[in-house]
């Protein structure tokens, strides 16, 4: 009897700690303060995320412009520059920030280095959020560098006063081939504080590349303006997965992709509910994939608490 098709399922996956206080922070704001509760930008990036809090009550909207005076609006996980908490002001605003607690750590390592004067190479993907809120912390003092082929373009003042930040969701292995082809440039370079890169992205891409290999194909839940899962594919592929998609859901799992394979891999980017995994799961089983090994070479405990503005609302209406 032949072996059984097989899932390798990877973990960690799906929900990070700055998600999971993401999404709560929204579904908590509407208990509180009642729909509608304005969200600036989508809180996460994840399709089925933002759907499941609109129907909820939550009112996505692009600037604060949007936003009735007076009205209650939370900032997404990625960021924003102070520009944006400047404007909620000036409308009335009652804003909560949710923004991820590592990209908040950046946020001030950028603000550090500009007041000490440096010039500050930021690796990350033009036209992110992430990289528009930390660009704004100090616009006179940051540069994108979008990959190791926009290294020869970048211009400094003085090699010996410049430091290289990171957006959180990078690939860690293609963030440090920029680092390396900037060091060449500039053997002055400083190195962040610490790893700007999030632990989550870190640990999925990790145990993606520890199972690629093994993997006929290999799906990635997440949204295709998710930053780390796009991620996620593309590690799959470079470590040796034959070949690698990027699904928002089960139903869009192309039977083709299935022909000939007898071995799947599945993660989710770290905006991705678990649920939407577990229905892959399903799909893949009522076609022949029965048996499912979970590799976890780490675990993860990291919790974060809840914006400060959201928490004081809820201890004093009794709900904390």
């Amino acid at each position: 009897m032949a072996d059984p098709k097989r899932v390798l399922l990877a973990k960690p996956r799906g929900y990070c700690a700055g998600v999971d206080r993401a999404v709560v922070t929204v579904e908590k704001a509407l208990e509180l303060y009642g729909a509608p509760v304005y969200v600036r930008k989508e809180i996460v990036h994840n399709r089925h995320v933002v759907e499941t809090l609109a129907g909820k009550g939550a009112v996505f909207v692009e600037e604060n412009a949007e936003v009735p005076p007076g009205s209650v609006v939370v900032f997404s996980a990625h960021g924003v520059a102070p520009e944006v908490h400047d404007q909620a002001a000036e409308r009335g605003l009652k804003a909560i920030d949710a923004t991820c607690p590592l990209v908040t750590k950046v946020h001030k390592e950028a603000r550090r280095y500009a007041e000490e004067d440096f010039d500050i190479l930021l690796i990350g993907h033009d036209g992110h959020e992430e990289v528009i809120g930390t660009s704004g912390e100090a616009p006179e003092h940051i540069q994108l560098v979008d990959g190791p082929d926009s290294v020869d373009g970048i211009t400094i003042r003085d090699p010996e006063k410049v430091v290289w930040l990171s957006q959180t969701t990078l690939s860690v292995d293609e963030t440090m081939e920029t680092v390396d082809r900037l060091k060449k440039r500039l053997p002055m370079l400083q190195n962040p504080p610490s790893d700007d890169i999030c632990y989550a992205t870190q640990n999925r891409q990790q145990v993606v590349k520890d199972i690629a290999a093994d993997c006929d194909v290999m799906l990635v839940v997440g949204s295709k303006n998710s930053s780390n899962s796009v991620r996620l594919v593309e590690v799959a592929v470079q470590h040796g997965a034959k070949t690698g998609h990027l699904i928002d859901f089960a139903h869009e799992i192309d039977e083709a992709w299935l022909e000939g394979a007898s071995t799947v891999g599945l993660s989710s980017g770290a905006s991705v509910p678990d649920n939407l995994v577990q229905d892959v799961l399903a799909h893949l089983a009522e076609r022949g994939f029965t048996s499912v090994e979970e590799f976890e070479p780490v675990t993860e405990k990291i919790a974060f608490s809840l914006p400060r503005e959201l928490a004081k609302d809820l201890k004093a209406a009794g709900r904390a």
